[in-house]
């Protein structure tokens, strides 16, 4: 569209500090703005605007992904930090590893994945997909 500048996403939590602490110092993302909020840059230097909601609800959905190189050291550095993984029956014969990890790339069925959760309860997600 004509006369659009740029775009960024957004989403909400219910403790804005928690969420700072959370993207900041566990993931080690990079704070580009504090005003109204947290805009977070993402690797690849996209950005993501946090906001605080007092009515938050967790999405039931994932909204962020995180591509990585090598799933397994990512989880086991998060699970370092204090990171808890998701495990989800997804009903269609693909089962979580050991170690929390989707592994949809030997099966053939997608990439390899890990879902975790902020301290809001937003889904997010470490993939690799080669």
């Amino acid at each position: 569209m004509e006369g659009f500048v740029s775009s960024f996403s957004g989403f909400s939590v219910n403790d804005i500090a928690a969420a700072h602490t959370f993207y900041i110092n566990t993931l080690g993302l990079t704070l580009q703005d504090e005003n109204m909020g947290l805009h977070i840059v993402l690797p690849g230097g996209q950005t993501v605007f946090i906001y605080e909601k007092p009515d938050h609800q967790p999405a039931s959905f994932t909204i962020l992904n995180f591509v990585v190189t090598n799933i397994d050291a990512v989880v086991d550095e998060l699970k370092t930090r204090g990171v808890r993984f998701e495990r989800y029956d997804l009903g269609n014969g693909a089962a979580q590893d050991e170690n929390d990890i989707l592994r949809g790339l030997s099966a053939g069925m997608g990439p390899d994945i890990a879902w975790f959760k902020d301290p809001a309860g937003n889904v997010l997600s470490v993939l690799q997909s080669e």
